[in-house]
């Protein structure tokens, strides 16, 4: 239980630092979509029936999901830049694993290992938070949400020109490459983040995360072959509801945990995380599906008949709308909120899903539906880190955003094993492989713009931005931009900054400074004297305070790590004083 800080020197973010941040969840998502091209080949590559090869996906979005939480809070704990590193380099070993096996369980292995590098989307949120002024952290955060699918939509056409000319393999050489480059742009780039929370790893609490996913989706996965009567599916699902229900009440009864429940709970962190699964179900369908449709055979009547390459070109618009939306979405929710730039988001999301279920006929069609989706799940995936970062304390950034992701994660989880159930299941079988039917793929359409309803029943709920606790603030100066984001952070110092009189001092600088004697903080206090300023973590702190006119003072205060704010006023001495309290 003891508080870890850096020993590393701090260094300042560059105008590199966010670009290579984005890289590496550009590459997270590479490898999340590098097999899509050839789904339909997996059975027959890795001699295994259908139902087994869609293994070979949902390991890596189960991997990802449970990884999500875990590097959060190892990132919380130890440093983001370090587990951001080790999330690619285990990354950068499942890929090499994968590259060396044509056979199925080391592929899935591998596969696994390659899911683990999800932590990275979290991890590089939480270092945009720790690092960057307040105008410049929306639209980082955005860029960094959306990389996801960028990653994805750009995927797609590399990876099909990679698996049509060479052995398919090369495809997991590609992704070690790529990943060793992030690997070294990091280093060269990312400077650590000081910020350190309180507490030990929960490592039962990753246990029981991991056994109650697991639990869940290997019954959605073989339900089919099962029988979703059968003993065994309806007990894996008991199970796994027995399981994450102890997990949930051990994890409340933990004063460091690995999920904070409690913190979940509130309404703004809730129904953001639900939304979240409900966008993950949305964007994992499109790219299970089009690329399917594009590739199928004319011969079949409703199969589209493009090569591997030109059905990839036809669905990258898709991760190239979304990287474009992340400056649009800045402006909209600098002008209406978050909350409002998610719920236009996954209005557009319904529109592309609804006409696409028309739109099935033509190449082009395909191109539109695959426009229209990527702007609103660009706008969709954008909002989701700024609803988290407005809802939480700093020092719990990278575990309340890897819980996000872990939602968004298990949305993608349940998404590629119904999605590969449904079309499964309403397959035709001619000479013995399985051919999707445009029954299937309407049916996950129809699933997909379900989801999109839910998610957006959920957004209507969120709480509205709160109104300025400070109105009469205007941010001309980066001090006075972290005093507005102060008030707009839950615990924290804040107080009055008097004179002898016991009236206010305005402008004064205010500095907060660790047990180590590094500054966690800065701001000027406002006309009235008030200043307010979060904590990094808890533990004990000095905040000094100093004006033009009067004497500097250093004031020695422990803050708890709560949500409550401690309450302190700073009274300056005369000039050429200077007191200790």
């Amino acid at each position: 239980m003891t508080h870890t800080t850096t020993d590393q020197p701090a260094r300042r973010p560059s105008g590199a630092t966010v670009p290579v941040l984005a890289f590496a969840g550009i590459v997270v998502a590479v490898m999340q979509t590098l097999l899509v091209p050839v789904i339909k080949d997996l059975p027959t590559l890795l001699g295994t029936a259908p139902s087994n090869a869609t293994w070979v996906l949902t390991s890596t979005l189960l991997s990802g999901a449970v990884a999500t939480p875990i590097m959060g809070r190892l990132g919380d704990l130890f440093g983001k830049r370090r587990m951001l590193l080790t999330s690619l380099a285990v990354m950068v070993v499942g890929a090499l694993v994968s590259a060396l096996t044509s056979a199925l369980v080391p592929m899935i292995v591998g596969r696994s290992l390659q899911g683990f590098a999800m932590g990275a989307i979290p991890l590089g949120i939480g270092l945009m938070r720790d690092m960057l002024p307040r105008e410049k952290l929306g639209s980082a955060m955005a860029l960094m949400s959306s990389s996801i699918g960028v990653g994805g939509g750009l995927a797609l056409p590399a990876a099909a020109l990679v698996a049509q000319h060479t052995d398919w393999h090369a495809l997991f050489y590609g992704a070690a490459g790529l990943g060793v480059l992030s690997i070294v742009l990091t280093l060269l780039v990312v400077p650590e983040s000081p910020m350190r929370a309180e507490g030990t790893f929960d490592v039962l609490g990753a246990i029981g995360l991991s056994v109650g996913l697991v639990l869940f989706l290997l019954p959605i996965t073989k339900g089919s072959d099962w029988g979703w009567t059968a003993p065994t599916t309806l007990g894996l699902f008991g199970a796994s509801l027995a399981v994450l229900l102890l997990w949930g009440v051990m994890e409340l009864r933990l004063k460091a945990p690995l999920v904070d429940l409690r913190t979940t709970a509130r309404p703004a962190v809730l129904f953001t995380n639900l939304a979240s699964i409900m966008v993950g179900v949305s964007f994992y369908v499109v790219s299970l599906v089009l690329p399917q449709l594009l590739q199928l055979p004319t011969s079949t009547g409703y199969g589209l008949g493009q090569s591997m390459v030109k059905a990839g070109l036809l669905v990258a618009p898709l991760g190239l709308t979304m990287m474009f939306t992340a400056p649009v979405y800045a402006r909209l929710s600098a002008k209406y909120g978050p909350k409002v730039t998610l719920i236009i988001g996954m209005v557009i999301i319904g529109i592309g899903y609804g006409a696409g279920l028309g739109l099935m006929n033509a190449a082009w069609q395909s191109l539109v539906i695959a426009v229209v989706l990527g702007a609103g799940i660009g706008l969709a995936y954008s909002s989701l880190p700024a609803l988290i970062v407005g809802s939480v304390p700093a020092s719990e950034t990278g575990a309340a955003n890897g819980l996000n992701t872990l939602m968004r994660s298990i949305g993608t989880s349940v998404s590629s094993a119904v999605i590969g159930m449904v079309l499964a299941n309403t397959a035709n079988h001619v000479g013995g492989v399985a051919v999707p039917t445009m029954h299937g793929f309407r049916v996950s359409f129809l699933i997909a713009t379900g989801a999109v309803a839910v998610g957006l029943l959920m957004a209507l709920f969120l709480p509205g931005r709160p109104p300025a606790t400070k109105p009469q603030l205007v941010a001309s100066s980066e001090e006075d931009a972290a005093l507005e984001r102060a008030h707009e952070v839950l615990g924290g110092f804040r107080g009055r900054v008097l004179n002898v009189e016991g009236g206010p001092v305005p402008r004064a600088k205010v500095t907060l400074i660790d047990r180590r004697g590094r500054q966690a903080g800065a701001t000027h206090s406002a006309e009235d004297g008030s200043y307010a300023l979060a904590v990094p973590a808890q533990g004990a702190y000095v905040l000094a305070a100093r004006a033009t006119g009067h004497g500097p003072l250093a004031s020695s205060a422990t803050h708890l790590g709560d949500d409550r704010p401690v309450a302190l006023d700073l009274s300056l001495p005369g000039e050429d004083a200077e007191v200790t309290a």
